[in-house]
């Protein structure tokens, strides 16, 4: 049997209204715009992480990579035509 948290899926938000004040998030001004997928490489890299983001079809969505030292960069893939 299959580790459930082997490939974890996760619902992705977006906040498009700006009424949020504080620390609360309303659910009437948040929209699931999908699912995503999140793997993490902590090979030998000099230490970089790459993280690679997922949509729900295995399509690469975006790649970061995390610096030991703080810095991130990322690259974000739109498929859309």
């Amino acid at each position: 049997m299959k580790n459930n948290f082997d490939e974890p899926l996760f619902r992705e938000f977006n906040f498009p209204t700006r009424d949020i004040s504080g620390n609360v998030i309303k659910a009437g001004s948040s929209e699931v715009i999908g699912k995503t997928k999140v793997s993490i490489d902590e090979g030998s890299h000099d230490g970089v992480t790459v993280i690679l983001k997922k949509d729900a079809n295995d399509s690469i969505k975006e790649i970061k990579f995390v610096c030991s030292c703080g810095q991130t960069k990322s690259i974000i893939l739109d498929y859309s035509e």
